[in-house]
């Protein structure tokens, strides 16, 4: 066997070694705080503004499933700001209610939620933002994220494939947890899963994406899931007709059309 490496050979050696030390050094040169701001923006911000119908399944611990539809728009404001509009299509009882949040990264978000059946306009106080939303596993912050200022964040685990990053309140008298753990996709910074633990820190409640696709260009979540895990109790959102940067405009996300919705809903 001929064990004789030229002088090129050594080079090429050299040089892929050095590419793939250097690739690697890039991604864990980057900071938990870095990370999470990656995340947050691929979760939220990700074009100028979106559109998607959601289908949420709602299976309580005994077993009873119930679902609800709603239309969802999102539109970016600049400097972290953002706005959200829900419309409820179904079952009956939830039929015609809109949910709006002018999402504020400096202070407390506004939200409000018209209520059709009793011709109520609902103002959500900001404590209740991690109160279960209209009934599912989910919470109004799930919605439209928790800034991470929030928050103090440390990198546990990285790898080619996943970043895992431990978050602790900054106000632990403000939330019902003492931390959450989330896994976050290397590649498209896309949070995967997200494990919350209680002030005796067991684990009670998980969020996870469940499938993703590619939507313009834009890695996008188009199942997710939310578990009580002391309820035993899931929730599952699938998302369609997702679209991005089509040119909403603001005068959809005002309190004018939480009892008229929008055309852009009901296409």
């Amino acid at each position: 066997m001929n064990l004789h490496i030229t002088s090129r050979q050594y080079l090429l050696v050299a040089v892929i070694v050095l590419v793939f030390s250097v690739g690697a050094h890039a991604r864990t040169e980057l900071s938990a705080d870095e990370i999470v701001e990656r995340a947050n923006q691929v979760s939220y911000y990700a074009g100028d503004d979106g559109r998607a119908d959601v289908h949420m399944q709602i299976k309580s611990g005994d077993g009873v499933t119930r679902e609800r539809k709603f239309t969802l728009l999102r539109k970016n404001e600049g400097e972290g700001k953002q706005k959200f509009y829900a419309y409820f299509r179904a079952p009956a009882d939830v039929n015609q209610m809109a949910y709006l949040v002018w999402k504020n990264p400096d202070g407390d978000d506004d939200r409000w939620l018209w209520l059709p059946a009793l011709n109520l306009k609902k103002r959500i106080a900001p404590g209740d933002k991690r109160t279960s939303f209209v009934g599912s596993d989910f919470l109004y912050e799930d919605v439209s994220g928790r800034s991470p200022a929030l928050d103090e964040h440390v990198l546990l685990e990285s790898s080619d494939s996943a970043y895992v990053i431990e978050n602790t309140p900054k106000d632990p008298a403000a939330v019902e947890f003492s931390r959450y753990v989330v896994h976050i996709d290397a590649e498209t910074f896309l949070p995967t899963k997200a494990l919350y633990y209680d002030h005796s820190d067991n684990l009670y409640r998980r969020v996870s994406a469940e499938s993703v696709e590619t939507i313009q260009g834009i890695p996008t979540v188009m199942e997710s899931k939310a578990e009580d895990l002391q309820r035993k109790s899931v929730t599952t959102n699938t998302f369609s007709n997702v679209e991005y940067n089509i040119g909403l405009s603001s005068r959809i996300f005002t309190e004018r059309f939480l009892r008229r919705p929008p055309r852009e809903v009901m296409k």
